[in-house]
């Protein structure tokens, strides 16, 4: 039997805190510290490593995207921060994936989907809706490359695995990419595992970000998808 899912939750609300507590002791997900600023939650996350982290974007003194850079650069763990906030803002999205979350959600998340986002993201996947994923690659229309973005060499993929990763870059689910490409699911897992592994990616959201920096994929072709 798998050991439980292990959470820290950063909200600088005790009634959101308390209700995530909730949530997700209640479906066998152990909440492992609290944090009520983005200090406290690095802190927190360097002694407790956990699996995933529930990072609210407004708090005082650090913020819940500055908090998720330094987590997630050079840390011994390496667990999945899931941005929350109440606010459906373009640069929220294009922040946090940035800094190398691997999700987004409104805090007004059921949950059911919280519970399944916390699973989904430690699993390896990607918690970014197709309407989501349209905004931020309306945003790198607007701004073009990110000059300050790590260079990752595409050569190293074969022509099936580009074709993969242009699908997943249009918001595609596993299941999707396997009826597009009529391949069975565990073919595209196996295919979207090596595109990670060969770029150096945590996971499907970075995949997603490095297809539009490199100009894999056009804004136009992500809008069709």
């Amino acid at each position: 039997m798998n050991p439980p899912l292990r959470v820290v939750v950063a909200d600088d609300q005790a009634l959101v805190r308390t209700g995530f507590r909730m949530i997700l002791t209640a479906d066998d997900i152990d909440v492992v510290a609290e944090a009520t600023n983005g200090a406290e939650a690095v802190d927190a996350v360097r002694r407790t490593l956990p699996d995933v982290v529930l990072m609210d974007v407004r708090m005082p003194e650090m913020d819940g995207l500055e908090a998720t850079r330094r987590i997630l650069t050079g840390a011994a763990a390496d667990p999945r921060v899931i941005i929350l906030t109440t606010f459906d803002l373009d640069h929220y999205v294009y922040a946090a994936l940035s800094a190398g979350a691997s999700g987004f959600l409104l805090k007004d998340v059921t949950p059911e989907h919280l519970v399944a986002a916390v699973r989904m993201v430690r699993s390896g996947d990607a918690l970014l809706a197709p309407a989501i994923t349209r905004r931020l690659v309306e945003r790198f229309a607007d701004r073009g490359a990110d000059p300050a973005a790590p260079h990752r060499d595409l050569s190293t993929l074969t022509p099936r695995e580009l074709e993969v990763l242009r699908l997943l870059a249009q918001g595609l689910s596993n299941a999707e990419l396997a009826a597009r490409l009529h391949l069975s699911e565990a073919t595209v897992k196996t295919h979207v595992a090596r595109i990670l592994g060969k770029l150096g990616l945590r996971d499907r959201v970075q995949a997603v970000v490095v297809a539009y920096e490199t100009g894999l994929v056009s804004p136009g072709q992500g809008r069709s998808g």
